[in-house]
Order: C-alpha cells, then structure tokens, then sequence
C-alpha cells in the first residue's frame, strides 16, 4: 500500500500542483490538498469564452484541467488528488468514480441524497449541482480533483455558465445542514476518500 499524506492549505497557487506532478518520480508519495481558494474563474482545456458571461472583477485562470469554466471560492471545499495512478494500477474513469462516490457518501452522512451523471460530470442534488470535478493525467500521475460547494456565495456562478452548461442551477451543503463548514466537512470528504481508497493516510498537515 503507498504512502498517502493530507495536507490543510489556506490557499495555494493552481500551478502548485502541476510543478509537484512534474518534479515527482515513482518513489515520491502520493498526496491530497484540501485548499478554500480566493475568488476566482478557471478555464479548463476545453473552456470556450462564450461561458464566461459577466466575470466583473474575478480573476479568470486558464488551467490544464479537463472541462470547462467553474468558479471557486470561499466556503468551498477543494480536494486536489496528486497520485500515482500507474502505482495504484488505477484507470482515470475509476478515479472519477471514486472521486464521485466520495462526494455522494459524504453528503449521505448528512442525509442528502446525491448522484453522479453520467451526461455532465459532477455530482447532483436533484438537477442542481453541488460538486464540480476536473482532473489531468501527465506520466501516469493526476493532479486537480473535485470543488463541493459547502457554505458560499453562490451568486459568482451567475457570471458563467458553469461547466459549460447554460442555466446550470449551483446548490451547496448550506441548503440542507445550516451549520455546515468546510472545517468541518473536510475531514469527512478525506476519510470517506481514503477508505474508498483503502488506503488509511500517512499523515495530515495544516500549512
């Protein structure tokens, strides 16, 4: 079983997470950032300017993710997953499925029912979105991961058409469990990851 560490960020700089990708070899631990952004847009590799609509005064970040424009912000819960998927002898869509499960049994401990779909990925409540989820693969290795929208302004989703989807409706944990934080939905999201993982963590740091 490999090694897997947890780390707590305040907030970190996108690029972080390909630098650590292109700078590991295959002894280098598999690691997960759980990081609450400042305001901001990112356009993944297939992101087309007509879905950014009105961004005002947020940024807007092109990233080497795959999908669409999303929004992050404070009092959403980003999982950054940077493993050795070669190692693990795990396929992309199987680390799209666990990362969605993770989500879906996450939010089941708060009772809210939720799913994946198999026509626009993320997770759902209903038809509203809760969950955005864009990765990429390079050496065998993936970086980026999911957003869970916990307890934020959700109006910035307004200025886009999120994911790519015009009129996508965005909804988050606050709907359901008014004292809901990421402080304390994060350690949730991490464990229920790693067990479906199988893999317990070899350590957590808060940086």
């Amino acid at each position: 079983m490999s090694a897997i560490s947890g780390y707590n960020l305040t907030n970190l700089s996108p690029r972080l997470c390909h630098d650590f990708t292109d700078s590991r070899d295959e002894t280098t631990p598999d690691e997960i950032w759980l990081v609450e952004h400042l305001p901001v847009f990112t356009q993944g590799q297939a992101g087309k300017a007509e879905h950014l609509l009105m961004t005002g005064d947020i940024p807007v970040i092109q990233s080497d993710r795959g999908g669409q424009v999303t929004y992050h912000g404070p009092g959403q819960q980003v999982m950054y997953v940077l493993l050795d998927l070669k190692r693990r002898k795990l396929g992309v869509r199987e680390l799209v499925t666990l990362l969605e499960q993770t989500v879906v049994r996450t939010l089941a401990e708060y009772n809210i029912d939720a799913h994946p779909r198999a026509d626009a990925p993320g997770v759902y409540v209903g038809e509203m979105k809760i969950c955005s989820l864009g990765l990429r693969i390079r050496k065998g290795c993936s970086f980026h991961g999911l957003a869970l929208n916990i307890n934020m302004d959700l109006t910035p989703f307004l200025r886009i058409n999120p994911c790519g989807y015009a009129g996508m409706e965005m909804t988050q944990m606050r709907q359901w469990v008014e004292n809901a934080t990421p402080e304390i939905i994060r350690p949730v999201l991490l464990n229920n990851f790693l067990a479906l993982l199988n893999n317990p963590p070899h350590e957590y740091i808060t940086a």
